[in-house]
């Protein structure tokens, strides 16, 4: 019987927590525009950027996760499961040099599900007002249906 409390709740706070990272996911980015970043084995992800905040959702797809980026030289003959947080981490650092901001860097990260990864980031220079005119990555605009 205690077997069954305990993995009832554990499962119990799986789910809160699922609840929990959905709910901030779509309060904290679900207003802002995605960006296409591609890292070196020539698959995108979606860059949602709070900028306000220095934090970033990084985003892939199921297809992606499954068949992607295990046919690359850096990463081949290696399932991509083995190599997610390897290729968001990529996806971030990559993101932050294109839109002009090498000398910021990752300062940590929370995976909400293996499709959706968020960075938060420090920066030398201080944050941006909120309308400030920003790079954008050139050429590439919103891709997805948004944060999931």
């Amino acid at each position: 019987m205690q077997r069954l409390a305990s993995g009832l709740a554990i499962t119990l706070g799986l789910a809160v927590s699922g609840c929990t990272g959905f709910g901030y996911i779509s309060k904290t980015y679900v207003s802002l525009k995605p960006q296409v970043v591609t890292i070196s084995c020539n698959d995108p992800y979606e860059v949602y950027d709070q900028r306000q905040q220095r934090r970033m959702l990084v985003v892939s797809n199921a297809l992606r996760e499954v068949t992607g980026c295990g046919i690359g030289d850096r990463y081949a003959a290696r399932d991509p499961a083995e190599t997610r947080a390897q290729r968001f981490r990529l996806a971030a650092r990559t993101y932050l040099d294109e839109t002009v901001r090498e000398d910021c860097r990752v300062s940590g990260e929370t995976v909400f599900t293996d499709l959706q990864t968020e960075f938060s980031y420090t920066c030398a220079g201080p944050v941006e007002p909120r309308n400030a005119k920003v790079p954008r990555l050139p050429g590439r605009s919103g891709v997805g249906a948004g944060p999931r």
